[in-house]
């Protein structure tokens, strides 16, 4: 198999492995781990209190998700950036 062709198989398993839960779970809420670490908290210490508030509070749930999901892009990108660049400098140092 070349690899062009692994790539796209790849991405197109990613791509399933990514969606396919929100299609086979009906009227699921995919929460994050924050809200089930809040509730474990109050549960445990009734009496906590939060060391400190968040700065800027997102006006809903879809900014506070596609905050997230620049974070992590911006993330993915630096490792990417940085990977590439190794890989790069090795292929240089062998020719």
């Amino acid at each position: 198999m070349s690899e062009k062709k692994m790539n796209v198989l790849l991405i197109v398993l990613v791509v399933i492995i990514s969606f396919a839960p929100l299609f086979l779970v009906k009227n699921a809420e995919f929460g994050g781990a924050d809200g089930e670490a809040e509730t474990a908290i109050t549960q445990i210490a009734t009496d906590y209190e939060p060391w400190f508030e968040p700065l800027i509070e997102p006006a809903s749930g879809e900014i506070e998700s596609l905050l997230f999901a620049l974070q992590a892009a911006f993330g993915a990108s630096i490792l990417a950036y940085g990977f590439g660049y190794l890989k790069g400098h090795s292929k240089a140092k062998e020719d």
